[in-house]
């Protein structure tokens, strides 16, 4: 699977822009490079094209039976989805969804949830899927740019800057090596982006993901910082409520 998102589009970790495009870098510089080389390598592959040379791309060749891919188009929402969840069927009813829904439809109702019930939780959204999986959601009516992988890295993905700063995501090392040089790096396991709310670890929500230089060769990792701490948001509504009305009768 492979998307790219003109810079303007996406906003990703400054940290992942770090090391700008520079002369003589071996690296693609622009969106019809990249489609062009994923072409010629994958002959199978279905693109999906959206405005100002954004785009998405699925292929199923070298597909691991146990981790296949999927695709579906809601809703002017794209969703690329890699693996398996374990907790299909309990998803489906979560979601009032019928027996046929796959994975990426359950990702796009997860989704929803995220966009229409703000401000809801985007780390027990995808904490709640069980498995093995990576995948790539574009709603390009947003446009908002939502992409998650497993908490034990069970299936590849990578994300990086080509040579015009565009934003590319990836499970082929390969492209991603050729789009981006050496300006890119694995998507932390279990971390979640979204445009909103950045990136963060499902499993660690209350602490950052910082992107740490590699000394070897220049390039970032992402990595939880268990030792920051992102301030909570404060309580609201009948909570709220309830507490002011038990300081109120402590007070007599």
């Amino acid at each position: 699977m492979l998307a790219v998102f003109e810079k303007s589009v996406s906003k990703p970790p400054k940290e992942l822009s770090l090391s700008l495009p520079v002369a003589g870098r071996n690296c693609l510089n622009r969106w019809e490079e990249i489609a062009e080389i994923f072409r010629s390598w994958r002959s199978d592959c279905t693109f999906y094209h959206l405005s100002g040379g954004n785009f998405l791309a699925l292929s199923h060749q070298d597909e691991n039976p146990a981790i296949p891919r999927s695709v579906v188009v809601m809703d002017d929402i794209f969703c690329i989805f890699s693996g398996a969840l374990h907790n299909t069927c309990d998803m489906r009813r979560y979601y009032g969804l019928s027996r046929q829904a796959t994975e990426a439809v359950i990702v796009v109702e997860a989704y929803k949830v995220l966009r229409d019930r703000a401000p809801y939780p985007t780390d027990q959204v995808v904490k709640e899927l069980d498995g093995k999986f990576a995948f790539i959601l574009f709603d390009s009516k947003a446009p908002t740019l939502f992409l998650a992988r497993d908490r034990d890295g069970s299936v590849q993905l990578y994300w990086g800057v080509a040579g015009d700063g565009s934003l590319v995501c990836t499970d082929d090392p390969n492209v991603i090596s050729a789009a981006c040089d050496k300006h890119y790096t694995p998507f932390p396991p279990g971390c979640v982006f979204m445009d909103r709310n950045g990136l963060m670890s499902f499993d660690h929500p209350l602490n950052k993901v910082r992107g740490v230089v590699r000394e070897d060769d220049g390039g970032v990792i992402f990595q939880v910082d268990l030792y920051s701490r992102i301030p909570s948001i404060p309580r609201s509504g009948s909570a709220v409520n309830w507490a002011n009305a038990a300081q109120v009768e402590g007070d007599y």
